[in-house]
């Protein structure tokens, strides 16, 4: 294992491959757009965690842990591919409204971190792969922390939600703290204290579990390694096509999501569909578990297993992103 991040000094590919397939396949503009459905979908889960919450005061502690763990977490992780909508203002046109409803999906959740999110995901499309400008890479000083250890990296991903906390920390010059920031601390600690005070120990302690599983050791986990993380094939973002994406509105369309980050989740497996020779040859994956597993206890394998980028400035355009084909 290196002590240093794999790095490409050319542009990350899904600029090209973007320009390539809106003039291949110019229809891929009628799949851009607002999907208010997904307002809907964010209600329905929110109301769906806060009654389930209220079951757990009829139960055992025990329950409670298995309940966040086989049902919860899906649920949570699925309110985070929701807030990921949010953030590419594809739920409404209107920014103001995917910051509020952010924010609500963010009431089921146990901290707030939809308007967080926001910023320092835009950032990480914006400047994928730039060390001192994408919030997604962990530092340096962490990643030698872990370094391949099978058992702290265990613990890595099972506190990976502190992990994603913290690191916007390390972002020199931006400032996360706005009137919405503080307006979604406000609103989730207030209902957090609401589930306390009405509900008691066990429901919160059920919201927190949901969120702490689906940002972690669990089998949604594995979707954290598998969208950046490398093992030596060159490819930088990887998507994941297994039955889960059901569940996760998507969100493993992960290559696609990055070369068209205004189509929504329902329209993304109609553009690998529409442009097969750009998807298909790529590397990816039908199962987060395994995924997760083998970055866990493969030595080879650190969250040093990244691609980094010189500033745009002096890196050097890719002039062709369509994949290698087989003969």
């Amino acid at each position: 294992m290196g002590l240093d991040f794999v790095y490409d000094n050319e542009y990350h590919v899904h600029i090209a491959r973007a320009r390539e397939i809106r003039t291949s396949h110019p229809e891929v503009r009628a799949l851009m757009g607002t999907n208010p459905a997904t307002a809907l979908w964010t209600l329905a889960l929110v109301l769906l965690q806060w009654g389930v919450a209220y079951g757990m005061t009829q139960v055992s502690w025990v329950w409670v842990f298995v309940a966040a763990y086989l049902f919860g977490a899906f649920v949570n992780h699925a309110l985070y591919a929701l807030m990921h909508e949010c953030a590419h203002n594809l739920v409404f046109r209107n920014p103001a409204y995917n910051k509020l409803l952010g924010i609500f999906g963010d009431l089921a959740l146990f901290v707030p971190g939809a308007i967080g999110f926001r910023k320092y995901h835009l950032m990480h499309h914006q400047y994928l792969g730039l060390y001192d400008k994408d919030a997604d890479i962990v530092s340096r000083t962490e990643a030698r922390l872990i370094g391949n250890s099978t058992l702290r990296k265990a613990l890595w991903v099972f506190l990976l939600g502190l992990s994603q906390a913290l690191r916007p920390l390390r972002l020199k010059g931006v400032n996360f703290v706005d009137r919405w920031f503080v307006a979604n601390v406000m609103a989730v600690v207030a209902i957090d204290i609401l589930l306390l005070a009405v509900l008691g120990p066990k429901a919160l302690a059920y919201i927190g579990l949901s969120t702490l599983f689906a940002l972690g050791l669990h089998p949604v986990g594995g979707r954290w390694i598998q969208e950046h993380y490398t093992d030596g094939d060159g490819q930088e973002t990887h998507s994941y096509y297994g039955p889960l994406n059901r569940l996760s509105f998507n969100i493993g369309y992960h290559t696609e999501h990055h070369d068209f980050a205004s189509i929504p989740w329902n329209k993304l497996p109609k553009l690998k569909s529409l442009a097969p020779e750009y998807y298909d040859n790529l590397k990816s994956y039908r199962s987060w578990s395994s995924v997760l597993m083998r970055f866990i206890s493969d030595r080879s394998m650190s969250t040093f297993n990244r691609i980094l980028h010189e500033p745009r400035e002096r890196a050097t355009p890719k002039t062709d992103a369509r994949p290698p084909q087989d003969h």
